[in-house]
């Protein structure tokens, strides 16, 4: 089968490239509904609520079109699950968390469909919004398909005003059918000793275990006394013949407790805390969340560990099995699932994300094949429709960008993306890119882009366009000039560039660009921000204020 990573709608992809019954194993960990600072709800320009797609690290949804839109398909749902939801509406009103519960409602009706009979769902949220989504999903998968409510201690303590420290995310497992179940172990707390443990007469730590076994019996010796001690008594009976506890006492394995207490087995070796392996349950609290030094971080903000995801994908599924995701973020799941051999689909709506999922499988060497993003016009016409704001950061992420502004909140300045390079005795040149995708063209973007040019002091500009630009566009492109200080000959100051252009190979005129893949993150000591080196000695990149950088130019862990 074919690994898949699809750039779009979770709901889109899900209802036209999901087929019925062909996934084994679903892991979520939607946007939640919380007040975290990087969860503010995102406006367009004109400040009026976005409608499109969530982008990366924004998560409060407020009612609108689209909440209307996921209502009307859940009613037309019937059953439980349109009760539910109505009575939310009823109750709660018009709102985001109302918004919110549709918005994952209907993609879990599609989840549903797409799951084989016999499969399994992790559903990870936090408390704010857990309670209403256990109910949600009772009523699609039936409370009997409930099976346990894990918690991730995924912090340790930290001071609050006026509420306990908020420590766990929880996750909710429902399991449909005879799905796929293995019990695993970790390693146990070496600060937790078992009480089982006894002390040797060489002073070892020893393990003991239990010789009895519930209920009585009147049959056979198993429930006749032994060396004084009556198993009966405790509505009990012994496990083993009485010559094999025989045998056992003669080589010493045996413990006696002194106060007459029943005795029990002692394991042959001494106690090792280091090798001690205990089943996990549902409480985790043995994988810690990514720290601002782990190896494995990429800097995006919900990012979970690869051994949460490694748990869940060994206890719920087998190498045979289909692993999906439809929020998949910076592709941890689709990591876990590659190197534990597991058919593996992603979905996501932002572009970044999508690009830091195959800068971040290329060392894997997986094969699987990208949907969803534009490979000619059409699909750049299509993009444009579907989502004006990852159509900008795709053009400039498919002209080279190497960082680009990936927010909907507040204004650009009139950038889009940024390309920086070595300029010999000028410095570090920077080129910048503003991206137009509508049908009306006029000289004032072209002007615009002259005057952010200059106010950012920097060495170029390009204007990239889905329409072509007129003729007037690109005599304001000329009058820009030449760069005044530029160590790779006359380079044009401003440049026009089409889609079309692009796709095709036909790139504006640049100076020589560094090669991806060459800067590497540093973690700064002090306050743990990322540092990133330009590709040519002695050179940092400027401090953007928040832009992304393009996943092609991290050397990532």
């Amino acid at each position: 089968m074919t690994n898949n990573l699809y750039f779009g709608d979770n709901l889109d992809v899900l209802r036209n490239k999901i087929k019925d019954e062909s996934v084994d194993l679903v892991y979520l960990d939607p946007p939640f509904k919380s007040n975290a600072n990087y969860n503010v709800l995102f406006k367009d320009r004109a400040g009026e609520p976005s409608e499109s797609q969530a982008e990366a690290f924004r998560d409060t949804w407020e009612w609108g079109k689209a909440a209307r839109d996921a209502y009307g398909d859940i009613e037309r749902a019937n059953g439980d699950v349109a009760l539910l939801l109505a009575s939310f509406r009823r109750w709660m009103g018009e709102n985001a968390m109302t918004a919110y519960l549709g918005m994952m409602t209907v993609r879990l009706l599609e989840l549903r469909r797409v799951m084989r009979p016999a499969a399994s769902i992790y559903l990870h949220c936090d408390p704010t919004a857990s309670h209403y989504l256990k109910l949600v999903l009772d009523a699609i998968f039936g409370h009997e398909s409930f099976v346990a409510e894990v918690i991730w201690r995924r912090t340790n303590a930290r001071g609050t005003t006026g509420r306990w420290p908020r420590l766990h995310d929880t996750i909710f497992h429902y399991a449909t059918g005879n799905a796929y179940f293995k019990s695993l172990k970790a390693k146990a707390d070496k600060a937790k000793l078992p009480h089982t443990l006894i002390t040797g007469d060489d002073g070892i730590k020893y393990q003991t275990f239990e010789l009895t076994g519930a209920g009585k019996t009147k049959q056979g010796e198993s429930g006749k006394p032994w060396r004084g001690h009556d198993p009966g008594k405790l509505g009990r009976h012994w496990g083993n013949s009485h010559a094999q506890m025989d045998e056992w006492d003669n080589a010493g394995l045996i413990h006696w407790p002194r106060d007459n207490g029943f005795p029990r087995r002692r394991a042959e070796t001494p106690f090792d805390p280091e090798s001690r392996m205990v089943t996990v349950g549902d409480v985790w609290t043995d994988i810690d969340r990514l720290n601002q030094t782990a190896k494995e971080r990429l800097g995006y903000p919900t990012q979970k560990p690869v051994a949460l995801l490694k748990r869940i994908i060994e206890a719920s599924s087998t190498p045979d099995m289909v692993v999906l995701d439809p929020f998949c973020g910076c592709g941890t799941t689709v990591e876990a699932a590659e190197q534990l051999g597991r058919t593996w689909t992603g979905i996501d709506v932002t572009h970044y994300a999508i690009t830091l999922i195959e800068r971040r499988l290329a060392k894997l060497s997986p094969r699987y094949q990208v949907a969803g993003r534009p490979t000619d016009l059409a699909g750049a016409r299509e993009l444009f429709v579907r989502d004006p704001y990852q159509f900008q950061w795709w053009a400039a992420w498919r002209l080279g960008a190497q960082t680009y502004r990936e927010t909907k909140r507040g204004a650009d300045r009139g950038i889009d993306g940024n390309i920086f390079f070595a300029n010999g005795p000028y410095g570090t040149g920077r080129i910048i890119i503003s991206v137009k995708g509508g049908d009306h063209l006029a000289p004032a973007f072209v002007r615009e882009l002259r005057g952010t040019i200059e106010r950012e002091e920097a060495s170029m500009g390009i204007l990239i366009t889905l329409a072509e630009p007129t003729k007037a566009m690109n005599a304001e492109a000329a009058a820009a000039g030449f760069v005044s200080k530029s160590a790779h000959g006359r380079l044009p100051r401003l440049q026009n560039a089409t889609i079309a252009d692009i796709l095709e190979g036909r790139m504006p005129k640049l100076p020589p660009l560094p090669a991806p893949q060459r800067i590497a993150p540093r973690m700064r000591p002090k306050d743990g921000q990322l540092e990133l080196l330009l590709p040519f000695e002695g050179e940092k990149m400027p401090d953007l204020g928040g832009d992304f950088v393009d996943p092609r130019f991290l050397e990532l862990a």
